[in-house]
């Protein structure tokens, strides 16, 4: 029996499958000492595993999208689950470094499939507001990966090495692949999406054409970007400049995870009264206010640590309302190409996230400000108001998609 629509079961099945990424890098973070020093390399060298992730995750997204509008969404997501678990398997095995980055890699072409299909699936189902309160939903849940993950990756790494965090990805991959098969229905819409490369090709640049997609995709870009800034460099202003041992950092981080959960939960409620646009907006003015408060914090040398902390719970309550609205608001005008749409959005969120992250990590290192933790402020307000500025910039637009006139 399938899990009909409106249903929590669903609900949790695609929140989990957005997760997959994220759950199969920070479970083996835990880890990455102990199997750096166990194939006897260099902290540098034990790095590339997760780089090798990063490229393959980012980079094989658009390819899913665009086949699922053709082929379907199951038979997609089943393809891309069992080249995860393969990838997790021969990482558990791999005898040596180079090996183990390669099966990385192959982990995360498998693993960046399901962050794409499982917003297209909730496009599927839902329309409107209903469409931002499920990806809000499923945002929720993939905001307590960063607070599980960890901690489940350290007891497995504790009980059976490292080698046991990767059978456990494994596992969770066959146990995914046997909830879609079974339970997980079919959503893809009657569509005639291309299934040549220049068609996809042609698929993209209309998609790249299209003002709503523009509007959306951008306030889904500096939304994202916020918080792969805040991974790039928390670490080093938080511990470094401000001497947190490693785990009152990861109590930190738990802590800015928490206040993400809650801002999807504000953002979803806000969405269903008033519309996707309100819960974008009350999201973008959080995360300006978390960015100028931080920067006014570090400029007075007020609060320390914990208005930094503070500062920086504000924006990720802002991102958790902002992002997944922003999400729908991308994918609702593309019913026949939702696997495009996604796949496009989540390409380009990931480049300028990358972008974004060097951008502030280079800051951090040339030392341009008086205080090492400006650059990350300077960072959170730049996103919050450059989405204050896209968001009014974008409001002709806006009105006339909710108008049904584009």
């Amino acid at each position: 029996m399938t899990f009909r629509p409106e249903t929590l079961a669903l609900t949790v099945l695609l929140g989990v499958l957005t997760a997959l990424g994220p759950l199969a890098t920070d479970m083996y973070l835990p880890s990455l000492p102990a199997l750096t020093e166990g194939f006897g390399a260099t902290p540098a060298q034990g790095q590339l595993t997760l780089s090798a992730f990063l490229v393959g995750f980012a980079s094989t997204q658009i390819f899913y999208g665009p086949l699922s509008d053709r082929y379907g969404r199951k038979v997609m997501l089943l393809a891309g689950l069992v080249v995860f678990a393969i990838g997790s398997l021969l990482c558990a095995f791999a005898p040596s470094l180079p090996v183990l980055i390669a099966a990385r890699v192959l982990q995360a072409i498998g693993a960046s499939g399901p962050i794409v299909l499982a917003r297209a699936v909730a496009r599927d189902l839902y329309s409107g507001r209903r469409a931002g309160q499920e990806l809000a939903r499923m945002a929720t849940i993939m905001g307590l990966v960063p607070m599980v993950a960890p901690l489940a990756g350290a007891l497995i790494a504790l009980w059976f090495g490292w080698r046991g965090t990767f059978v456990a990805s494994a596992g969770l991959g066959v146990v995914l692949i046997v909830m879609v098969a079974l339970r997980l229905p079919e959503t893809r819409p009657d569509s005639d999406a291309p299934s040549t490369p220049l068609g996809m090709l042609r698929v993209f640049a209309r998609l790249i054409r299209d003002r709503v997609f523009l509007v959306y995709t951008a306030l889904v870009c500096m939304s994202y970007s916020g918080i792969f800034t805040f991974i790039s460099v928390s670490s080093f202003i938080l511990q470094g400049v401000y001497g947190l041992t490693p785990m009152l950092f990861g109590a930190a981080f738990g802590f800015c995870s928490f206040a993400y959960i809650l801002g999807t939960i504000a953002g979803r409620r806000v969405a269903g009264r008033l519309g996707i646009d309100a819960g974008i907006a009350l999201g973008i003015i959080l995360m300006a206010a978390g960015g100028f408060l931080m920067i006014v914090a570090v400029q007075a040398d007020f609060g320390g640590v914990y208005a930094v902390i503070a500062a920086s719970a504000i924006f990720f309550a802002g991102n958790g309302s902002s992002l997944p609205q922003a999400m729908a608001g991308t994918l609702m005008p593309f019913p026949g190409s939702a696997g495009a749409a996604s796949s496009l959005m989540g390409v380009c969120q990931m480049v300028s996230a990358a972008l974004v992250g060097i951008a502030v990590a280079a800051l951090l290192d040339f030392n341009l400000f008086d205080h090492r933790a400006m650059p990350l402020a300077v960072g959170f307000s730049a996103l919050g108001f450059s989405a204050i500025a896209i968001y009014w910039i974008g409001s002709p637009v806006r009105k006339a998609a909710r108008a049904g006139e584009i």
